[in-house]
């Protein structure tokens, strides 16, 4: 088994996948507990997890100076880095900040880069940095930007990275997490399959003869966890699906042909356009958004619940991206509120049931093709429970979100005709709440900008920008600016995560 110490960081989790993922078990633990839990587990390796902290700050989580004297093989990843630097002798300050990817140079042989490229591009996301490594230590990678980006104290089998290995865009991450667990920890490498039959026991074991209210958005993540539910207890599923204006157009056609032809259950459809569309009016916060919707979601859920008897459960699609941006972790940092997450209100009447709150997007997505989930539904790109009001930086008005779902269509069509719809992890358009000056039939405009976003990502805690090619940019600009009302010019981010979010708000 590998400790991981949890600093925090988005990516933590991550790490424990993919150790899943090589066959390796692991347990989390924080850092306050984390000598003595360590001695009395006695694990073959300790990995010390990233976060959002400066370790010379007052307060910063910290481990115990003895962790490093155990024998036991350590990885510090990121602040876990910084830490054992610092506790270690080493030195460091608030410079030389790295967010997004860069380029690893390795300078010196270890059996943890052992068979890896002497050049990678690795995911990065620090403000503070390692400048002065501690005694018994020597460098080994090195970034533009920073020198000591991976060292190693042989003797006692400690090392440090800055980069983030279990980042999926980082070339090597898993071969290098390889090496650690297998040659430098001696685990046994045995992958476990991912088994949608365990979840559906769990959650029998856990429902019973109850009735499950279940929220359903038409995409992945609930669409999944609902057929889950449904194959389970059948009728004693109860699934309600709130128009509430935000969604695409081809969403309430999936959700008839899910609930009527594949689990043939009774879908109870809830017209709420307006009561959104009053609820978010005048508010311009992102997070006050996010909890408006979320909460009348559950007041909607407890209208429909009070017309049934026997309903124990909420069932949701959550995901662990969910989760952890909204700060799923005592050290996390929050991020945003995800309207299943942050969004509940404390005294709520039911007990959540979320059967795949563990997994990542790709997970989810392989969990509903082993249980007989259409290509069609699994493969959709994701969409998100607040939808549209999402892609409106600042208020939601009626004129505004008639603008993003127009420009929206007009980005999805452009991407079929071009036949990269189905290449891309998720494209879309934005309102970006800016104004700009354009010239419209000799007139002077003052007008919004819209934006257009597509992204490449598996497990949606990193994410690439797309390279559409400039002509399908240009009629995709060119018909927003005509087909769209009171527009004044297109954008394209061309941003990665991190250390931008998928959606700006």
């Amino acid at each position: 088994m590998i400790i991981i110490v949890d600093f925090g960081s988005q990516t933590a989790h991550l790490i424990g996948r993919r150790l899943r993922q090589l066959g390796v078990t692991s347990e989390y633990i924080e850092p306050e507990h984390a000598l003595e839990t360590i001695k009395g587990k006695k694990p073959n390796g300790i990995i010390l997890s990233g976060g959002p902290d400066y370790v010379d700050r007052e307060g910063a989580p910290r481990v115990e100076k003895e962790l490093f004297e155990l024998g036991i093989p350590v990885l510090g990843i990121c602040y876990g880095w910084q830490l054992m630097s610092y506790l270690l002798g080493g030195d460091g300050k608030i410079t030389n900040k790295e967010f997004g990817p860069e380029t690893v140079t390795v300078s010196s042989t270890s059996s943890l880069f052992a068979n890896l490229p002497h050049t990678f591009t690795a995911i990065v996301s620090h403000g503070y940095t390692v400048t002065k490594l501690p005694p018994g230590f020597t460098n080994l990678a090195s970034t533009d930007r920073v020198e000591f980006t991976g060292a190693v104290n042989d003797e006692k089998k400690l090392y440090g990275v800055q980069f983030h290995p279990e980042a999926q865009h980082t070339e090597i991450g898993m071969e290098f997490l390889e090496n650690f667990a297998k040659t430098i920890c001696n685990e046994t490498l045995s992958p476990i399959e991912l088994n949608p039959q365990a979840i559906i026991k769990e959650i029998k074991d856990t429902v019973g003869n109850k009735k499950v209210i279940m929220a359903i958005s038409g995409g992945v993540d609930s669409s999944v966890a609902a057929f889950l539910i449904g194959k389970t207890i059948g009728k004693n599923l109860i699934p309600v699906y709130v128009e509430s204006g935000f969604m695409r157009e081809e969403t309430s056609k999936r959700i008839h042909h899910m609930f009527t032809d594949v689990i043939q259950s009774n879908i109870v459809i809830i017209e709420a356009q307006e009561r959104f569309l009053k609820a978010l009016k005048g508010i311009i916060e992102p997070e006050e958004k996010r909890k408006i919707i979320g909460k009348l979601y559950i007041d909607i859920f407890q209208e429909v619940a009070q017309k049934h008897t026997d309903v124990a459960f909420l069932g949701q699609g959550t995901i662990y991206s969910d989760v952890i941006e909204s700060k799923g972790s005592k050290h996390a940092s929050h991020i945003k509120s995800h309207h299943n997450v942050g969004g509940l209100p404390k005294d709520l009447p039911f007990t959540l049931l979320e059967p795949i709150r563990g997994y990542y997007k790709d997970e989810v997505k392989k969990l509903g093709s082993l249980a007989g989930l259409s290509d069609e539904i699994v493969n959709q790109q994701p969409w998100p429970g607040p939808g549209y009001a999402i892609n409106i930086r600042g208020e939601v008005t009626q004129e505004r979100l008639s603008q993003v779902k127009l420009a929206d269509t007009i980005v999805v069509e452009e991407m079929k005709q071009a036949g990269l719809y189905d290449t891309v992890y998720e494209c879309w358009a934005l309102m970006t709440g800016a104004y700009s000056t354009a010239v419209k039939g000799d007139e002077r405009a003052f007008a919004e900008v819209v934006g257009i976003r597509s992204i490449n990502s598996i497990d949606v805690m990193t994410a690439e920008w797309t390279k559409i090619p400039y002509d399908v940019l240009a009629r995709m600009s060119s018909r927003i600016i005509n087909e769209v009302p009171n527009v004044s010019r297109v954008v394209y981010d061309i941003t990665t995560k991190p250390p931008a979010t998928m959606r700006w708000e």
